[in-house]
């Protein structure tokens, strides 16, 4: 097998179409994935992998297994499975015994793939890079999730994501079960501090935005109560509350009486995310989730033996369910 990226790689119209359905199905654009993997490894791969080409012979072929050596929640198992059909081809087998959103533990084998060693250690880091970060991503997101469990109030990622990797990040954080905000800045009007100062108050930039895209969800950062109800006497609907102490947050809640959505940013770590989620906020928005999630630790192994072994299968676990 020939290494180099522009003669190796698998053309899209040689995807699986299952995969592609996955891919749709999780609410990523297949093509786009598929071109940030291209791009992906042609960083990784500008000639040839010269150490696997002088080291493995053409035709030896092997099982390899991707697995957890630590504890928290898988995500990008698809898009691993992306790196390995661009690199290898589309005859490549591949087994899953996890699925995006499950929980794993230390020694849990979340892929098996088959196919020429050249080409297994060749995706090894790409795919790695996807899995590890995606999954930390999903893990972090879950951590935020379980100290809500019980409130009513649901975790918000933001737009702090790495450029080009939005759509997989935010994905991550569905797999994690937390919630996405607005995916740009298209699809929601979000009226800042800047903002508010340029249109000259809270009331004149949210009837500025309402006026002018009369059908778009609107929603106004505030930092004091009597912006708020400024707010509410003119009919918004959807309101962060930015930095603000608990106690103030627990006021505007009162004062909201459900007239608005409350959505609390700011200052929020997870050890106050419970305190913040019982003053009776609907939402926390956590820039963390994509900023500032450690990696969870996978790795890819071969095989010893070059036919497949018998693997342990891993115990059943619920249903997770991707939102």
């Amino acid at each position: 097998m020939n290494t180099t990226a522009s003669s190796a790689a698998t053309p899209f119209d040689r995807v699986p179409d299952r995969l592609l359905r996955e891919l749709a199905e999780a609410g990523l654009d297949p093509r786009q994935v598929y071109d940030a993997v291209a791009s992906a490894v042609a960083e990784d791969l500008p000639g040839e992998d010269v150490t696997s080409t002088a080291t493995i012979p053409p035709d030896a072929r092997a099982w390899a297994d991707f697995g957890a050596r630590s504890e928290g929640v898988v995500a990008g198992l698809v898009v691993a499975e992306m790196v390995l059909c661009f690199v290898i081809g589309a005859e490549v087998q591949v087994e899953r015994p996890a699925r995006d959103g499950d929980p794993v533990s230390r020694g849990d084998v979340v892929l098996s793939v088959h196919g020429p060693v050249r080409g297994l250690l060749t995706a090894e880091r790409t795919a790695l890079n996807y899995l590890c970060h995606l999954s930390g991503v999903a893990t972090g997101t879950a951590a935020w999730v379980a100290a809500l469990s019980g409130t009513g109030t649901r975790v918000l990622d933001t737009r702090k994501t790495l450029p080009n990797l939005r759509a997989l990040q935010k994905y991550a954080v569905r797999c994690g079960g937390g919630t996405n905000h607005r995916v740009s800045l298209s699809d929601l009007a979000l009226i800042k501090d800047n903002h508010v100062l340029a249109a000259g108050g809270v009331v004149p930039a949210y009837q500025a935005v309402r006026s002018t895209y009369p059908s778009l969800p609107v929603e106004v950062e505030v930092t004091t109560l009597d912006q708020l109800r400024d707010l509410l006497d003119v009919g918004a609907e959807l309101v962060l509350l930015d930095n603000m102490s608990t106690e103030t947050m627990r006021e505007a809640v009162r004062l909201c009486a459900g007239r608005a959505r409350l959505e609390a940013s700011g200052n929020l770590t997870l050890a106050r995310a419970r305190e913040v989620a019982e003053t009776g906020v609907d939402y926390l928005s956590v820039g963390a989730l994509t900023h500032s999630s450690p990696v969870l630790d996978l790795g890819m192994d071969l095989r010893g033996d070059p036919e497949r072994p018998e693997r342990p299968e891993r115990p059943e676990r619920p249903e997770q369910v991707v939102r």
